[in-house]
């Protein structure tokens, strides 16, 4: 796979999330994909399956806000094994703030699919969201 095949697959998977998808990006995670969240959060920590990762990060994530998170993307950047997806994310917290996230996701694939991923994001407020 080339640069633009993978900038591609993950242009398609957020074009998909913006229209309803959410987990569409998450499908193009290989099933032992090794991802980081970075910080001291508790969901900060390298995930050693897609399985991991969205039992242990995402879904209790999402367990505390209402609804899907909004996307906006602000930039992708692909070279050659690597794409990097910064975007905006945004929520309402179920006590009832809003939930306004800036990420940084560093993805490299190997046929097709994110083999290893390191998320940057506000941590402080991914802390807040579990107090």
């Amino acid at each position: 796979m080339d640069t633009e095949d993978n900038r591609k697959r993950v242009e398609g998977a957020v074009a998909r999330w913006i229209d309803g998808d959410s987990a569409a990006i998450f499908r193009l995670l290989d099933d032992n994909v090794q991802w980081t969240v970075t910080g001291t959060t508790p969901i900060s920590r390298l995930y050693k399956s897609r399985r991991d990762f969205v039992d242990n990060a995402l879904k209790p994530l999402a367990g505390l806000l209402e609804g899907m998170v909004k996307m906006t993307v602000l930039n992708v950047f692909a070279d050659k094994d690597h794409v990097i997806l910064q975007w905006d994310g945004s929520a309402r917290m179920k006590t009832g703030g809003p939930y306004m996230n800036r990420y940084c996701w560093v993805m490299r694939f190997r046929e097709g699919k994110v083999v290893e991923g390191l998320a940057y994001l506000d941590t402080g407020l991914v802390s807040e969201l579990f107090d």
